[in-house]
């Protein structure tokens, strides 16, 4: 299925790392990106569902004070320690930088 398009909607995002390769299984062990190389040799990877486009760069450095934060949508967030009612967790990537996952909640039984 193709990535749904439209007016204000994040399609790609760079994440400066000191360590790239080091960041790229962070995020695919997570997340289950799919991690690629470029064709100019640079490590980029797709989201789960083919919405969004990501690479990394170390032309700028991670930032260690907080800043942008994003959720990554996940299947199990209590796995990585729930902070929120609303399913929600904080993690910290290779890079130092404050990552926030999500979980829709199970339907009521």
């Amino acid at each position: 299925m193709p990535p749904t398009y439209g007016n204000g909607k994040i399609c790609y995002v760079e994440i400066p790392s000191n360590d790239i390769r080091r960041s790229a299984e962070f995020y695919r062990a997570v997340s289950g990106w799919d991690i690629r190389q470029r064709g100019d040799g640079s490590t980029a990877f797709d989201d789960a569902v083919g919405e969004l486009s990501r690479s990394w760069v170390t032309s700028r450095p991670p930032s260690r004070e907080p800043g942008l934060l994003f959720d990554i949508m996940v299947d199990d967030a209590a796995a990585a320690g729930n902070d929120h009612p609303e399913i929600t967790a904080r993690s910290v990537d290779p890079g130092g930088y404050v990552v926030g996952i999500c979980q829709e909640p199970s339907p009521a039984t």
